[in-house]
């Protein structure tokens, strides 16, 4: 009788988990997603390099490798003025590049920011950073991500606000 009561808490405690990290998230507003590509690799190891004629070491090296198959996007967002993604996170990497307009990354740990215009870009390192993307002009911006993930893993995570951030 006693594991049935044990058992029955657990249930009720993990709902009630999951009901509070869905109201507790964030959404995102006034923001367009298009998934472009998606594309599954088996496990990477890539290697690049550019060497000056006739110099050495090399003048630009590159590596990326992942411990098995990865799923990896190309994703268009268009973010009106005043739109947010809201605070989310990915199991991945990605790679932003700000092709139209002004986007502020907000970072939840160490509640930071950093404002990205037409023409730049920035990483958003995956795991466990939670961030929002927010298009403070008064101009649409459109992100462009290629995103790195694990075969079969949510591209995106919705996060509760931080309670160290306004």
């Amino acid at each position: 009788m006693k594991k049935k009561w044990v058992l029955a808490l657990l249930v009720v405690v993990l709902c009630v988990g999951a009901y509070g990290g869905t109201v507790l998230a964030t959404t995102q507003s006034g923001v367009s997603t298009t998934i472009e590509a998606k594309s599954t690799f088996g496990r990477l190891d890539l290697r690049g390099f550019a060497f000056t004629p006739g110099a050495r070491p090399p003048l630009w090296l590159a590596h990326i490798s992942t411990f098995g198959a990865s799923d990896v996007y190309v994703v268009d967002n268009t973010i009106a003025p005043g739109g947010t993604t809201g605070w989310h996170s990915h199991p991945g990497p990605s790679l932003i590049h700000v092709v139209a307009g002004t986007v502020t990354n907000y970072e939840a740990r160490g509640c930071t920011s950093r404002v990205y215009t037409a023409g730049t870009g920035f990483v958003d390192p995956g795991g466990s950073s939670v961030h929002m993307l927010r298009n403070e002009g008064s101009v649409p911006a459109e992100t462009i991500a290629m995103q790195f993930l694990p075969k079969g893993a949510a591209r995106r995570i919705d996060e509760p606000a931080p309670v160290n951030c306004p």
